[in-house]
């Protein structure tokens, strides 16, 4: 199918490679499933939920991120983003997708892994038995809480994120008066500020905790939430920056130009720097610090199994981006930056596989086709259903009062 400009419609080859994609990852995740998820042997079964666990949250968060990237520049009154802004709200429309597979992942293993033995295979702490430390914990690390908290996070990104692609909508309905585009900002404006404070409330604070940092549940580390969003809002930045050089290169987007693409490489390069911050910030205290009650956690990642790609994992999120991406020619091509946000999602999709699977099997790397099966899975729905949404709008919100702003735009 032809594109027309202005309006994205999704070819055959791009339905070809997404379903094939969706194939593998489901024929991966059904074979894991019967050969690992339902074994009897709590480290195997512990292995498969744990890998479905870090790509179903990872790529919900790195989605989410950019409704995120939306509401912040939304709030700055950032016209600069005016000119693509429809690519971040297609990719943000996957999170109620993304969220209802990772709230069935979590609550499944929740309720339904490891029952009727002595540990878990993920969440430890659902089978504290007589651990004073998981006792004194149990206010926050239960059940019930999870469960709320989980459905309340994803149901509330979900909404709010809605409605804000809802108001953004109406600039295609028509002109607006000068007072009718002041009441379009400040409402907004508002449903901007809401997301942004749920955000901080669940990514910034809660949701990691409950979800990844739980699995150590002996341990604590007040720097793990930031950590994580640093992680995946570097790495949606990347993933906004793939499709709108995707539809560059298809001769969409026509106000768009290297001034953007700059600007969104500047908040690749400043978050890596951030990510790399709070990555030795949180390694250096605990080190120096040296109290068992902390190292548990580092001791396995530097000094055993999982060293090679603890390092690796500073290597393409730090070194590369910090390489490369310092350059402000760097920024400017089409090629450069299509390489560096594919690195960057690849970095942060390792950096959270050992995130969750470093707690889950200590001993043992587990890096397998697994893995891989499911990250083409989601690489594959990426590609259909931020493409469908691409076409349920125009690529440009032509009545945005901030759209001349964006056009002129120069960094």
């Amino acid at each position: 199918m032809a594109s027309i400009r202005g309006q994205f419609e999704v070819t055959g080859r791009m339905r070809t490679w997404s379903m094939g994609l969706i194939a593998v990852g489901l024929l991966a995740f059904l074979i894991g499933l019967f050969t690992r998820g339902f074994s009897s042997n709590a480290e195997e079964q512990g292995v498969f939920w744990g890998t479905v666990l870090y790509n179903s949250v990872f790529f919900m968060l790195v989605c989410n991120a950019s409704m995120f990237f939306i509401c912040v520049t939304t709030l700055a009154h950032g016209g600069w983003q005016v000119a693509f802004r429809r690519v971040p709200e297609a990719i943000s429309a996957v999170v109620p997708i993304f969220g209802t597979i990772a709230a069935v992942v979590l609550l499944y293993i929740v309720f339904g892994v490891g029952h009727g033995g002595h540990h878990h295979p993920v969440y430890h702490w659902l089978t504290r038995g007589d651990d004073q430390i998981l006792a004194e914990k149990k206010g926050f690390l239960n059940a019930p809480f999870f469960v709320i908290w989980t459905l309340l996070s994803i149901g509330l990104w979900s909404y709010l994120g809605a409605r804000m692609r809802k108001l953004s909508r109406e600039s295609d309905e028509g002109s607006m008066t000068l007072e009718q585009g002041k009441r379009w900002i400040w409402r907004n404006t508002v449903m901007a500020s809401l997301f942004t404070v749920w955000f901080g409330l669940t990514v910034g604070s809660t949701v990691p905790w409950l979800w990844m940092m739980s699995i150590d549940a002996h341990w604590y580390s007040t720097m793990y939430s930031w950590y994580t969003f640093a992680s995946s809002f570097v790495s949606g930045v990347a993933l906004i920056a793939l499709w709108v050089i995707f539809l560059k290169n298809r001769g969409l987007l026509e106000y768009v130009t290297e001034e953007h693409l700059h600007d969104l490489g500047k908040f690749m390069f400043a978050f890596s720097i951030f990510w790399t911050y709070l990555w030795f910030s949180q390694y250096m205290l605990i080190w120096y610090s040296n109290m068992p009650e902390e190292t548990i956690y580092f001791k396995h990642r530097v000094q055993g199994a999982w060293r090679g790609v603890f390092f690796f994992n500073l290597i393409v999120n730090f070194v590369c981006p910090l390489l490369i991406l310092m350059k402000r020619s760097t920024k400017r091509n089409y090629t450069l930056m299509t390489f560096m946000a594919v690195l960057i999602l690849f970095g942060h999709w390792i950096d959270f596989m050992q995130m969750v699977m470093g707690s889950v099997s200590k001993d043992h790397l587990t890096l397998s086709w697994l893995d891989f099966g499911i990250l083409a899975l989601y690489i594959g729905m990426i590609i259909l259903f931020v493409g469908k949404a691409l076409t349920k709008a125009p690529l440009v919100a032509k009545n945005h009062p901030y759209l001349k702003e964006s056009i002129i735009h120069h960094t």
